[in-house]
């Protein structure tokens, strides 16, 4: 597995239903993408839930990691770039990921929570806690897929968790509102 985002800061009075009107036209084209576990077209409005500016970001799980590396050296990425500039994309290795209890289809939110790795910590104790959080929370009413993944740049534990409702963050994090969720291979997802 590999997971990927990336983000584009918008104007401040850009006009955000041209972004939920881009998510919904150009999500359907990713409904059938071969190595992709799901695609969440996101946004944060200025003065919502803590955003201090608009921005449009696409967050991925993909299943086979050469499928996103087609990805981003093919057509698909190329009109991201014509409609945006080329974004810096931000890079996991994903630890545990799950699928919830939740309809796919009323996900609504996705939290991105960050926790730095202390050197010190024991990594395999670690890993089994943060399987067995994800596996309570995947259990949870209205979580649509749960997952964790490795920041091996900075030494962080990055988990996102998708979901219907607003999800409580422990200790901060950014909250996003899901335009849009292509999820081919979502079923695959322990």
């Amino acid at each position: 597995m590999f997971a990927m985002q990336y983000s584009h800061r918008l104007p401040a009075d850009y006009d955000i239903q041209i972004i939920r009107q881009r998510a919904a036209r150009r999500g359907l084209l990713w409904d059938d993408t071969e190595g992709l576990a799901f695609k969440a077209f996101v946004s944060r409005e200025r003065g919502r839930h803590g955003a201090v500016g608009h921005v449009y970001a696409s967050m991925y799980l993909w299943l086979d990691a050469s499928a996103a590396a087609r990805f981003l050296m093919g057509e698909r990425f190329q009109s991201v770039i014509d409609s945006f500039g080329r974004p810096r994309v931000e890079t996991w290795l994903p630890l545990d990921a799950r699928a919830g209890t939740g309809s796919t289809l009323k996900a609504a939110w996705l939290l991105r929570e960050e926790h730095p790795l202390d050197a010190g910590v024991d990594r395999a104790i670690l890993l089994a806690a943060q399987a067995e959080a994800n596996r309570q929370c995947a259990a949870g009413a209205g979580t649509v897929a749960v997952w964790t993944a490795l920041d091996l740049d900075a030494w962080r534990l990055v988990r996102f968790t998708l979901s219907a409702d607003a999800p409580e963050a422990s200790g901060g994090g950014t909250l996003y509102e899901v335009l849009h969720l292509a999820r081919p291979g979502i079923g695959a997802l322990a």
